[in-house]
């Protein structure tokens, strides 16, 4: 009886799965059909959200980035999956307009800016013409070699010329001070602040770091003692990593390594991911109070982008490592370990037991919104959405979850060239770069719709213009709030 009802109602009504009613047009802007607006409601409504992950994991499983699925927390980078490892002839035409994404209704369902498959294709392309602001930003063109968030080329995304007449005064002094006997530092972390040109980042990062000495003549006598140094410690320790005590730590940098910027080529190459074990693993069983930690394997990759770049002039997202004489790959090792050595030095409380230094940046940055922009603080009151819920990535992995690399490099030129830039400016970073997406935060009016755009925010165009945006807004924050906190006191 219960079947033949069953039978009977979709003989009785116009509705079918996945598909709209003859002559009637699905609503756009109906954004709180059943939809959580609690993290209790939107927890319940997810537990076949894992499912259909694997099914589209599935489907990709003959393309080349199959082997490096991204971690529990990296949702950034899963549309972007979704959306450049189509097959070729799937792809459009780099010019022609990409195709806008759509608002169903909840029987499709949306998943990081792609939809399930029981959205049909025809569904997909019988409303293109209609979009709204947002998804606008996140109709993203496909690339059909490397995907543009994976381009580590640090030109301006409007695709300004490699060298301007004012860019090439800032090399020529870039080169005079490290010309001179005793490098002023001062003076280089004031040009340091607006960008590193790309030929010399590589021996700036060395000196911001402290990994190398002002002096010039005593640089290559260090440089040769720290590689010694380094592979000293390789020699002695690292034939340790199947031994009882040391077999997770190494299981669980050997299982995030190939999650490191799966979308870059350069990451997937076995002589890469053998460096990156050595690095992590070296630094993980020197630091015993925190050892390795989920994140930290993110940080290593700027610092062995740059310092590869000093020996590369083509596309570094496609350089073979394996083609480099050995010694230069060994040095490149190397200086990446003790960069990345000093980084962590200034923020280890990030990483030690209950994270701590984490947890303390978040409630800054959750006190620091407020007192800026009340309408955004009480907007994540309304909706139950908690700093800790998007900002924790933001704090552990430095942002570079939410920003591509080449942003991330130019990031970095002024952290290391503002003092406790990793450790106390990146806080007003974050601050700015919420604020960045304010209008896209109010706009949302449920906690799921929240927290999917507080994880996938648009940066994938982002360049070095936006960057530079950014760090001068994170600047004015710094200037009028660290120093006087009492100044924006409710």
């Amino acid at each position: 009886m219960a079947t033949d009802n069953r039978i009977h109602f979709w003989r009785r009504n116009a509705k079918v799965p996945g598909r709209y009613p003859k002559d009637t047009k699905p609503k756009f802007n109906n954004l709180k059909s059943k939809k959580a607006c609690s993290f209790q409601e939107f927890a319940c409504s997810t537990n076949d959200a894992w499912d259909i992950d694997d099914e589209e994991d599935g489907h990709f499983s003959g393309t080349p980035f199959s082997a490096a699925l991204p971690p529990s927390g990296q949702e950034s980078t899963s549309s972007l999956h979704s959306q450049k490892l189509r097959p070729q002839a799937e792809r459009p035409d780099r010019n022609e307009a990409p195709h806008p994404q759509q608002d169903h209704p909840s029987d499709c369902p949306h998943v990081n800016g792609t939809f399930g498959k029981s959205c049909s294709d025809a569904d997909l392309s019988s409303s293109s013409a209609v979009r709204s602001p947002l998804q606008k930003q996140q109709s993203l063109p496909v690339r059909p070699i490397i995907p543009l968030v994976a381009r580590i080329s640090d030109q301006n995304a409007s695709g300004a010329p490699p060298m301007t007449v004012r860019e090439k005064s800032r090399l020529d002094k870039f080169k005079q001070l490290l010309a001179s006997p005793n490098t002023d530092l001062e003076e280089l972390r004031k040009h340091s602040w607006s960008g590193i040109p790309r030929e010399v980042r590589p021996i700036t990062w060395r000196l911001l770091s402290g990994y190398l000495p002002a002096n010039k003549e005593r640089r290559e006598l260090v440089l040769t003692r720290k590689r010694e140094e380094y592979f000293g410690f390789i020699e002695q320790y690292y034939h340790s990593r199947t031994d009882e005590h040391y077999k997770d730590t190494y299981r669980q940098i050997h299982i995030d390594i190939p999650r490191t910027n799966p979308l870059i080529p350069l990451f997937q190459q076995p002589a890469v991911q053998e460096v990156f074990e050595r690095i992590l693993f070296i630094w993980a069983i020197r630091h015993p109070a925190s050892g390795y930690v989920q994140g930290i394997n993110d940080l290593v990759t700027p610092f062995f982008v740059v310092f590869l770049s000093e020996f590369v002039t083509e596309d570094v997202e496609n350089f073979d490592v394996a083609a480099l004489p050995l010694e230069t790959q060994r040095n490149i090792e190397a200086d990446s370990f003790w960069c990345m050595s000093k980084l962590l030095d200034g923020i280890q409380d990030n990483y030690t037991f209950a994270q701590p230094g984490i947890q303390n940046k978040v409630k800054a940055l959750e006190e620091l919104v407020g007192r800026i922009d009340v309408d955004i603080h009480n907007h994540f009151k309304k909706y139950e959405v908690e700093y800790l819920q998007f900002a924790f990535r933001w704090m552990n992995n430095l942002l570079m979850r939410e920003l591509p690399l080449r942003c991330t490099i130019r990031l970095w030129d002024t952290y290391q060239a503002e003092a406790e830039g990793f450790s106390h400016f990146h806080l007003y970073v974050c601050a700015a770069f919420l604020i960045e997406w304010r209008k896209e935060i109010l706009c949302m009016v449920d906690f799921q719709s929240l927290l999917m755009l507080l994880q996938n925010l648009p940066t994938i165009h982002w360049g070095n213009e936006e960057v530079g945006l950014l760090l001068a807004e994170a600047y004015r924050l710094k200037y009028m709030f660290a120093d006087a906190p009492s100044h924006y006191k409710r």
